[in-house]
């Protein structure tokens, strides 16, 4: 079921994305006064087709991506033979040059509006709920990749490249920027610890299971798990691949009879305050069996679990620590909401110089469709959805500007090429640009599967 919920999210975002894209190059097509022969979502074969006036509308039975065909222009189809008749007044190539620009650019600036309202009706609906810096009082717990770049469980961060900042989630924000460095307290003393430029890369790792730094934290148990690591994603579809199917039991903590609030005093005669001391003792005991002092609803009590070979009990916890949150108006919304959906754009350019820069290697960087429907979790929740979708629709603006034979941006290239030179390309350069273009954009995606379909496996 949570395959199918992955799934069935990732092809509604897309969906939305690639129909309002198409639609950006319909609309402004059609204000010049061009035909529009075809307008579907999703590439053949075709499932599904209508038509009303001179365009045909569709759904392709592949659900990941679209297209607009318009009329006199050399496009995905390749249809060169209509190329070698006469230009009509309906065309794309007899209409001015800008006016094709616009139609070029149509798709990426629905896209960007797109995204920018999304994350406007988020930022108001939602307002931003956040850990400020001041309230991490106890300082972060550094685990082994902070530890290897010289920081240690208990210092405290008071700057980022030299600026006091108040949202703590901003220490991961340097992951993605070059030559930076942290200015931490420790033991009364300052002093800066500088991060790798290669730091994300090994975030990333499989191995290394995305620890870096976290707050030091007083904690409640959340939630308990019942079954023994539940299954993800890539487990659950490498299952079905292989037709292994991995055996499921029921974790320490639901046989213990660990419950939802209870507060963990103390593990055997250590007294546990926060929740890395938890982590830290288990790892510590793991495979034995161990006595939990245990705080629910106002009486103490003592459980038993052993705990598992990985060091675990088996729950996920709630952080105690103070939470701020902001509201904002309307108007503010927008401003801040633009903002955030523009950082997601910045954020994707800092990413590729990292690669491009030779810092962290594409195969660790890059992901694909699988990689994606991971993103948006096996539990359909509105709010991450509509945020993953924000995100995706300025991904999916920028992706298509860059100036690739094939894309937006390639076109647009040579479209602004001629409006600066007044010299138009010959269709024959045009047709050898989309075939190259088709290549590079074909090859990219067959790494983009190959490279989750690689993750799945590790």
């Amino acid at each position: 079921m949570e395959i199918a919920v992955m799934v069935g999210q990732l092809i509604l975002g897309l969906s939305i994305l690639v129909g309002l894209h198409e639609w950006g190059h319909l609309i402004t097509a059609r204000m010049f006064g061009m035909r529009v022969e075809k307008y579907f979502i999703g590439f053949p074969p075709k499932i599904w087709s209508m038509k009303r006036g001179d365009t045909e509308y569709g759904i392709g039975a592949i659900p990941l991506g679209g297209f607009v065909s318009i009329s006199g222009m050399i496009d995905e189809s390749l249809d060169v033979e209509q190329m070698k008749l006469p230009p009509q007044p309906y065309e794309f190539r007899s209409k001015p040059a800008w006016q094709r620009l616009i139609v070029m650019l149509g798709g990426i600036i629905v896209n960007v509006i797109t995204g920018v309202i999304i994350f406007i009706v988020l930022t108001y609906t939602n307002g931003y709920n956040y850990l400020a810096n001041k309230d991490v009082k106890n300082g972060i717990v550094a685990h082994k990749l902070a530890q290897e770049i010289g920081l240690k469980t208990g210092d405290k961060i008071v700057a980022i490249n030299g600026k006091e900042f108040d949202d703590f989630g901003d220490v991961r924000k340097v992951y993605l920027e070059s030559n930076s460095y942290y200015t931490i307290e420790r033991d009364g003393k300052k002093s800066d610890i500088f991060i790798p430029n290669n730091l994300i890369e090994k975030i990333t790792d499989k191995k290394n299971t995305g620890e870096f730094l976290d707050p030091v934290e007083p904690f409640e148990v959340a939630e308990v798990a019942k079954e023994t690591s539940p299954k993800g994603f890539f487990q659950k579809l490498k299952e079905q691949i292989t037709g292994k199917v991995t055996p499921e039991a029921f974790t320490p903590a639901y046989l213990a009879g660990l419950q939802s609030k209870d507060k963990i005093l103390k593990l055997n005669s250590d007294t546990i305050q926060f929740y890395h001391q938890l982590q830290e003792n288990l790892q510590a005991n793991a495979g034995k069996k161990v006595d939990l002092l245990v705080l629910r609803d106002g009486k103490q009590l003592t459980l038993s679990p052993t705990v598992s070979k990985e060091g675990k009990l088996g729950f996920w916890p709630a952080s105690l620590l103070k939470k701020s949150h902001l509201d904002y108006t309307f108007s503010e919304s927008v401003v801040e909401g633009s903002s955030r959906a523009f950082s997601v754009v910045a954020d994707n350019i800092k990413g590729f110089g990292k690669i491009f820069r030779r810092e962290v290697s594409a195969s660790k960087a890059l992901s694909g469709p699988i990689g994606i429907a991971q993103m948006f979790g096996g539990v359909w929740n509105w709010s991450r959805f509509w945020l993953l979708t924000g995100m995706l629709s300025m991904v999916l603006a920028f992706m298509n500007i860059l100036p690739i034979p094939a894309l937006d941006g390639g076109h647009s290239v040579l479209l602004i090429y001629e409006i600066v030179s007044g010299r138009k390309p010959s269709d024959k350069f045009l047709e050898g640009a989309q075939k190259v273009g088709m290549v590079i954009l074909l090859s990219l995606m067959v790494f983009a599967f190959g490279n989750d379909i690689f993750k799945l496996f590790q």
